[in-house]
């Protein structure tokens, strides 16, 4: 590839990565067509752009971003594919879809990840990657956690106008 070539995919790298708040880097390298083919439709259908890059061009189109990826150095070795996403637990949960093949042989490993600003490097923390929660779950969680008192002010009101009712039947039948 000449050094022009390289600098433009280097470039397009670049700006594909600050697109998206999350990468995870992947080993496809066991995945067979049909496998692979069947994990770009579902990448397609859950909004993950999949692309399979060379270690050397993904490693310097990260130096030409803010911030240090040198934690991702040891995960770039042999064979990658890095998922973009927006959302941080998606493609977490499609690599546990597709880790797994015949005889339980591993077939798509967890390398690393970027994941909401930190760094998890190795196939450990795929478990905890996917327990992540995304940013609308967040702030469903947080609505309801803010509408939980409201509620209990209203029922108790409310009980309280039927107890007060009650109570003046009760004094206006004697």
């Amino acid at each position: 590839m000449r050094k022009e070539d390289k600098a433009a995919v280097i470039e397009q790298i670049a700006t594909v990565v600050n697109q998206y708040a999350n990468f995870y880097l992947t080993d496809i390298a066991t995945l067979n067509a049909a496998k692979t083919g069947s994990l770009r439709r579902e990448c397609n259908k859950q909004e993950i752009k999949l692309v399979v890059v060379k270690n050397t061009l993904f490693k310097k189109a990260l130096e030409k971003i803010d911030g240090d990826f040198s934690a991702l150095d040891p995960a770039l070795k042999g064979n990658t594919a890095v998922m973009f996403s927006d959302n941080a637990n998606n493609p977490a949960k499609l690599i546990k879809t597709f880790a797994k093949g015949p005889k339980g042989a591993d077939i798509l490993k967890l390398k690393a990840a970027y994941v909401q600003e930190g760094f998890y490097v190795g196939a450990e923390n795929l478990d905890f990657l996917i327990a992540i929660k995304s940013k609308n779950e967040l702030i469903g969680d947080v609505i309801a956690l803010l509408q939980s008192p409201a509620k209990h002010v209203i029922s108790a009101l409310q009980r309280g106008g039927q107890t007060i009712h009650g109570v003046l039947k009760t004094l206006s039948e004697r």
